[in-house]
């Protein structure tokens, strides 16, 4: 799914004993993970842009594409979408050791803050210092969902045109906050869609391509005709 392993065959592996290990990778997992558990304030859809910001802009292990592909899959999968996220790319980039690691390191910060801090937050539950904090950590989330939003948006119209990249947005307002929808089953839906209208297309277009191939050997050999 997605782009090739050259972000895999990119580090240098140190092997002693009979156990290899690439330092960097375990390293870049470990830092990447650690921002987005420290940061992700808010949770759920608000802390895609920092996993997106990490995979694609700053270690690039994977490309828009793939994280679009990937994003929408985690979303008809149960659980968290944070852990999953984490899981994957943790995954892309060292299999399954660095899928372990990633959700480790990712969950880490936020396990040890609520153990740390439970009691504290049931003190100052009701601060308005605290409700100020929240209140202004909200502004700067929706900003953040709103560029990947536009993001996401110039892809679609460039895969799909404008029309057809509006009306599937459109389409999908009206199921998610009209008819309420499992958001699971909207993103199958489509899924499925785009699986059937890619085979149709590429199906078209191989039988035009013979087809053009087909009426120019016999204008180029009239004797095939008869």
């Amino acid at each position: 799914m997605g782009g090739d392993d050259a972000k895999v065959v990119r580090y240098s592996t140190a092997c002693r004993g009979g156990i290899c290990i690439n330092p960097k990778a375990y390293r870049e997992i470990a830092l990447a993970m650690l921002r987005t558990g420290m940061l992700g304030y808010g949770g759920g859809p608000a802390i895609i842009p920092l996993f997106r910001y990490e995979a694609v802009d700053r270690y690039q292990w994977i490309d828009d594409t793939e994280f679009g592909e990937i994003l929408a899959v985690a979303n008809t999968l149960p659980g968290p979408i944070a852990t999953k996220m984490a899981a994957y790319l943790g995954y892309r980039v060292k299999g399954a050791a660095g899928a372990i690691s990633a959700v480790v390191i990712h969950i880490l910060p936020t396990t040890l803050a609520m153990v740390l801090l439970l009691n504290a937050l049931t003190w100052f539950r009701q601060s308005p210092i605290v409700h100020g904090m929240i209140a202004a950590v909200n502004p700067v989330i929706v900003v953040m969902l709103g560029l990947m939003a536009y993001d996401f948006t110039k892809k679609s119209w460039k895969g799909l045109g404008k029309a057809a990249g509006t009306g599937f947005a459109l389409t999908a307002l009206l199921l998610l906050a009209v008819l309420n929808l499992n958001p699971a089953i909207v993103v199958l839906a489509f899924l499925a869609y785009g699986t059937v209208h890619f085979r149709f297309t590429k199906y078209l277009t191989k039988n035009r391509s013979q087809s053009v191939a087909k009426g120019t050997t016999e204008s180029q050999n009239p004797t095939m005709k008869q």
